[in-house]
């Protein structure tokens, strides 16, 4: 497609009506899930941060022998007791055969077959001959075949998100490998020749923020981007930013690009998307900070289907054009539930933003369950950011009431915490 006509084709989808926030999200959730990324398996060291693709499920009963649950005595009928045995964890013991006898039984042992109780230790004593005497407690104390799930019993749904607990809880089931979604991988293109990569801004330009920050926030929220995916500045010109797009997608399953969004003498993001065939998702967005923003389509000559998230240059919109649009696409390539807002109490007013969806920059006080607004929230400054914990929906037609109930879209805070 020549130059001219990618500036033509872009200008014919200029006009169409910003979509409302919540619908945006849910669109590139729904691409995203038509394209949920192929099922790997991968060794349980190697799952953390994964999907799983398939359900889990337990092939014995959990646990899968009756198990002491204290350190004591196996005991078979009356007592006192003659001690016949000793089983620790990991051993088959011996049958309990005849009243009256008693095997010292460790935490985790399995129980011995004709047991009728366990004595704990600590309330026992022993007789001048040797045997163990006391009173069991009237509660059974071991663990029972399947108290906690039975052989075939599905423990956790496809679509859960791979944790330590998770990866502990397979391990238990005696899983080896787990059937997981492969992690998305992508690419950043930082757009704009006023940028600087390096040292104070001045003379005219500024320092680029995104760059470094972009990749650290997607993968936070479960990507894989490595140094070689953060590619810029990009030339301010239409074959620079075709060929950058184009190479990006041949590797990468979402392409962000930071700037060029908007119709400007430089901002060739939506001449380029047209170059290279792409189908709109999400064609600007009605919500304040973060217009405009957009969501794109591609498929490849192999038939796979890849994604371009077009951010806004101004660094907190571009945040927000990740929260909104870029976060309910990764869950959806994941297989993953649509993330579900939590809710919170605004502990000051937040003002409405008209007809557009306000999102706006709090601190979040979990234990008290209140959100408050923070200072310096300006499109194009990071201070607020940087002291946030999520930002407060404020929907179309309406303002933040102090007192009222709103929902969030929380920020991934540590390496380690999930985002949703």
């Amino acid at each position: 497609m020549s130059t001219e006509t990618a500036a033509a084709a872009a200008a014919e989808v200029a006009a169409a009506p910003p979509a409302g926030w919540e619908e945006a999200r849910s669109r590139a959730y729904a691409v995203g899930l038509a394209a949920a990324l192929p099922a790997v398996d991968r060794p349980l060291a190697d799952a953390d941060g994964h999907t799983l693709a398939e359900a889990l499920t337990t092939g014995t009963d959990l646990p899968a022998f009756p198990t002491a649950s204290v350190d004591g005595w196996a005991v078979r009928g009356d007592g006192p007791w003659r001690v016949v045995g000793r089983v620790l964890a990991g051993q088959s013991p011996s049958p309990l055969t005849d009243d009256g006898t008693t095997t010292e039984i460790a935490t985790g042992a399995m129980v011995p077959e004709g047991t009728t109780a366990i004595l704990r230790i600590e309330e026992s004593t022993r007789t001048a001959d040797g045997r163990v005497q006391g009173t069991p407690r009237p509660a059974p104390e071991w663990r029972n075949p399947g108290e906690e799930a039975y052989a075939g019993e599905e423990l956790l749904p496809a679509g859960t998100p791979v944790d330590p607990a998770v990866i502990g809880l397979a391990a238990s089931c005696g899983r080896d490998r787990l059937r997981v979604r492969r992690l998305p991988r992508a690419a950043l293109l930082v757009f704009g020749d006023e940028l600087l990569t390096s040292g104070p801004p001045g003379a005219g330009r500024v320092r680029d923020a995104l760059g470094p920050a972009v990749p650290a926030w997607l993968r936070r929220y479960g990507c894989q981007v490595r140094p070689a995916d953060v590619i810029g500045p990009v030339a301010d010109t239409l074959p620079a930013h075709v060929a950058a797009v184009r190479g990006a997608l041949a590797t990468a399953d979402v392409v962000c690009t930071t700037g060029g969004t908007m119709r400007g003498p430089v901002d060739h993001l939506h001449p380029t998307l047209a170059a290279l065939g792409a189908d709109y998702v999400v064609n600007t967005v009605a919500v304040r900070p973060g217009f405009p923003m957009l969501l794109a389509r591609l498929v490849g000559d192999d038939g796979r289907v890849r994604f371009v998230a077009g951010l806004p240059g101004n660094p907190q919109s571009a945040i927000v054009a990740l929260v909104s649009l870029v976060v309910p696409l990764l869950a959806g390539l994941a297989g993953r539930p649509m993330p579900v807002l939590p809710q919170a109490v605004l502990a000051e007013p937040i003002p409405g933003r008209g007809d557009y969806t306000h999102l706006a920059l709090v601190r979040w006080d979990r234990a008290a369950g209140t959100l408050h607004p923070l200072r310096h929230v300006g499109s194009a400054m990071l201070r607020g950011l940087a002291g946030a914990d999520g930002f407060a929906l404020i929907r179309p037609g309406t303002s933040g009431e102090a007192g009222a109930r709103v929902p969030v879209v929380p920020l991934p805070l540590t390496a380690g915490e999930r985002a949703w």
